[in-house]
């Protein structure tokens, strides 16, 4: 039996020639426009960093460079020190993803199969938390790091500071919860009849069956840690172990970098991330539709 279709357009009317060459026209334009919408901003950035100063600051602006000046990608590269700082941001980011990894997967798998105490009440509780503006838990985060309850200890301009506070992700939390409620209980409890334990159950029977969903977790992680702006510029003060958002908007707030470099700076330091979601685009959307299908 065919699936039932509902649009705002019936079948019978894009069955007629009118119809139908309305729905691509529409249809069309709309992906055009969303193109531009996405694409352009790109586009201007990178063809900006190839402009020279003087043409970026002219009241009028131009699509494409008058003359054309890719060595400013080079000159950035050295005078911004882009490097050290990509490499600074790859750590981070990898350090963040694995504490995520770690304890978001053990805290859904607690949730999922353990089913503890009020796990309902803590869940809910996590789920509150995503409707805080993240602008609010600035200060008392940053006090927490600044002096951790108990130890006193300070983490500011440690990568401690960016890998704790981001551990647990309740986002994260939920979307392997939903994935792990779906595994059979009956496997587990086979599994659990021949002597597997529970971290054993956890390593050998959830996390292979669960690769989808932590492909997603992991990506949607690293991006998260890459792009962060606000929190590494409060945290890591000291120019050295600074983030590539942050090291570019100290140097653009001391004037000694022209423009045309600033534009340079910030398409190098986007590649990376472009790069990872062309390649795992297809990872992406298959986690998040596993976890919406029950079999």
């Amino acid at each position: 039996m065919s699936s039932l279709t509902r649009s705002l357009i019936s079948d019978a009317d894009l069955r007629r020639g009118r119809g139908r060459l309305v729905y691509r026209l529409v249809l069309g334009t709309m992906a055009v426009l969303f193109v531009l919408i996405f694409i352009f901003p790109l586009y201007w950035m990178l063809t900006g960093a190839m402009k020279t100063p003087i043409e970026l600051a002219q009241p009028s602006p131009t699509l494409w460079p008058t003359e054309w000046h890719p060595e400013t990608y080079l000159d950035a590269w050295n005078r911004l020190e882009i490097g050290r700082y990509l490499l600074n941001t790859a750590g981070y980011a990898l350090g963040g993803w694995l504490f995520q990894l770690i304890v978001d997967v053990a805290a859904a798998y607690a949730l999922s199969k353990l089913r503890p105490v009020l796990g309902n009440v803590v869940l809910g509780g996590m789920l509150a938390s995503l409707m805080l503006p993240a602008a609010a838990l600035l200060v008392p985060a940053y006090l927490t790091v600044a002096e951790v309850p108990v130890f006193g200890f300070n983490l500011l301009n440690t990568p401690w500071a960016l890998w704790l506070p981001g551990a647990a992700n309740a986002f994260n939390i939920y979307v392997l919860k939903r994935f792990f409620d779906q595994i059979p209980n009956d496997l587990l409890d086979s599994a659990g009849i021949d002597g597997a334990g529970r971290l054993r159950l956890l390593w050998h029977i959830i996390l292979p069956l669960s690769r989808p969903v932590l492909a997603v977790v992991s990506i949607f992680a690293i991006i998260g840690s890459w792009k962060d702006f606000l929190w590494p510029l409060l945290v890591l003060q000291e120019a050295e172990g600074q983030t590539i958002s942050v090291a570019l908007s100290r140097l653009a707030s001391t004037g000694r970098v022209t423009n045309n470099e600033m534009f340079a700076g910030l398409a190098i330091a986007s590649i990376p991330m472009v790069i990872i979601f062309m390649v795992f685009q297809r990872s992406i959307l298959n986690g998040l539709s596993a976890g919406a299908i029950k079999g």
